[in-house]
């Protein structure tokens, strides 16, 4: 039954890479990572550079919101380090403000204080230290109307939660994201269907799920299809109608790496 399910989705996985060609209305997503030196919050030339490249690729598309986190390495007291990530993700939106980007559009400017080494195996700690010391912007893009026939699904067909960004290695959404959830759930809600949500992550090497950093935990993917599972529970959708797994890096779509950094959902039988 595993096996079937598997050359089901490597079908629908060609055809979804089809779309991504295909339709073009759909609305698109993008990130972007600065880093810091230690204790600073002043950004160095070189990531400036990279942050203003950027910024001018954003220049010709429809920006709906952006949001910026910023984190710090796990040196130094608590309180401390969440202060410095705050003074980070300001930073970062003064050079956007200064660069064209409208006030509106940047809807949330959070530091989330420290990243904790632990949650990283690693043999050279300096080098995950400062992988920490960063801000994450997250860009999402106006959608343009489709029609009916292209979001209509039907047994065994597939389904990409749009535009649902999850912080960097947890299973927390970025707050622009629960609309996708909506969107999401209103398609599937009174669907004659059973259905499998599934997560999947990018990165990693081979086939390996990601680590969960609020557990420390290698099932990143699991946890991201379970945060979807239990929403729509919590919307009403019966458990027997839908069940969860995380496939990890095994089905990577190619391109750019938000395409492999995804929840979906598989239409499967008769309900």
């Amino acid at each position: 039954m595993k096996s079937l399910r598997l050359k089901k989705y490597n079908i629908l996985r060609l055809i979804y890479l089809f779309l991504l060609f295909v339709l073009v209305g759909f609305s698109q997503e993008n990130t972007h990572t600065v880093y810091f030196d230690t204790d600073l919050s002043k950004v160095t030339n070189i990531e400036e550079n990279r942050l203003l490249s950027f910024i001018a690729s954003l220049s010709e598309k429809n920006v709906l919101s952006i949001e910026i986190f910023g984190f710090c390495d796990d040196l130094g007291a608590s309180s401390y380090n969440l202060s410095l990530s705050q003074r980070r993700a300001e930073e970062i939106k003064k050079i956007l403000l200064s660069n064209l980007i409208e006030q509106e559009k940047i809807t949330n400017v959070d530091g989330k204080g420290e990243l904790l080494f632990k949650t990283v195996s690693a043999s050279n700690p300096d080098r995950i230290r400062a992988l920490n010391r960063k801000v994450e912007l997250f860009v999402s893009f106006k959608e343009l109307d489709v029609s009916e026939e292209e979001v209509v699904l039907v047994k065994g067909s597939s389904l990409v939660i749009e535009n649902l960004l999850f912080l960097t290695g947890y299973s927390y959404l970025t707050p622009s994201s629960k609309k996708s959830l909506d969107v999401a759930f209103d398609k599937v809600k009174d669907l004659p269907f059973s259905f499998v949500i599934q997560g999947h992550v990018c990165c990693t090497s081979g086939q390996k799920d990601a680590i969960d950093r609020a557990t420390k935990k290698r099932n990143l993917s699991v946890v991201r299809a379970k945060f979807v599972y239990d929403y729509f529970l919590g919307k009403g959708i019966d458990s027997k109608r839908m069940s969860f797994e995380g496939l990890g890096h095994r089905f990577p779509l190619g391109g750019r790496p938000e395409n492999d950094r995804r929840v979906e959902i598989l239409i499967e039988s008769d309900f």
